[in-house]
């Protein structure tokens, strides 16, 4: 496994991305066009890329949520490397970045129904919270945050 640090320009974290967003509007449905205005990738700066061998595996990303909060973004596996802990390696390589750049905290959004994405980060120590920003009011949207 090799774990590369790098920004939203890397071809191989937009075309996880792109399958993610696939699955995304698969799940959400009707809902897609709400959630999908708070994905843009134009601008992350802060993006992780695993590889199993040369294959890009899994992806995740964080950007500035205030001044000393990140919001975790973007977090996908390909199915077939599922269930290898890609996932937990991924956060714990964004809560690792973020704290190097002197951030304290962490917050994510993600659906009432990703029951493994929401394993992966309560095995990682976030606690749920109640809905931020956007979110407030969103039925299907949980929230998390976690002190770095």
């Amino acid at each position: 496994m090799n774990v590369l640090r790098t920004d939203s320009t890397n071809p191989d974290f937009q075309k996880l991305v792109k399958s993610l967003d696939a699955t995304l509007a698969e799940h959400n449905g009707e809902e897609d066009d709400f959630f999908a205005q708070f994905n843009k990738i134009d601008t992350i700066k802060n993006c992780i890329v695993v590889y199993i061998d040369t294959i890009p595996a899994a992806c995740g990303a964080f950007k500035p949520f205030s001044e000393d909060t990140v919001e975790i973004k973007r977090m996908f596996t390909n199915p077939e490397f599922r269930k290898k802990g890609l996932g937990s390696t991924i956060v714990k390589e964004l809560e690792d970045w973020a704290a190097e750049l002197n951030f304290k905290k962490a917050v994510l959004e993600t659906s009432q129904d990703l029951k493994n994405a929401i394993s992966v980060y309560e095995k990682s120590g976030f606690y749920r919270i109640p809905n931020y920003g956007q979110y407030v009011g969103i039925e299907q949207s949980v929230c998390y945050e976690k002190i770095l």
